[in-house]
């Protein structure tokens, strides 16, 4: 059984479902008060964008990466 089927929720794929409640989705605009904090008014392009996954060694367990790299452009009003 994965998660959410339990509840009546449609399958989702383990690692999908981690990173889905890792992040604050639910509350709408988390990241992008972050990105306006950091930037100012605009936006991350997804046309210009990289994402990186990466390993990071560590004693307690090696750690998983996710980088969301994307260009940052400024609302033009």
């Amino acid at each position: 059984m994965s998660p959410g089927s339990a509840r009546g929720l449609p399958s989702i794929e383990r690692v999908s479902w981690r990173l889905a409640t890792q992040q604050p989705i639910r509350k709408e605009g988390y990241i992008k008060e972050l990105i306006h904090e950091e930037f100012g008014d605009g936006i991350m392009s997804a046309i210009n964008f990289r994402l990186d996954v990466s390993r990071v060694p560590d004693p307690a367990g090696d750690r998983v990466v996710v980088t969301l790299d994307g260009k940052f452009l400024p609302y033009q009003w």
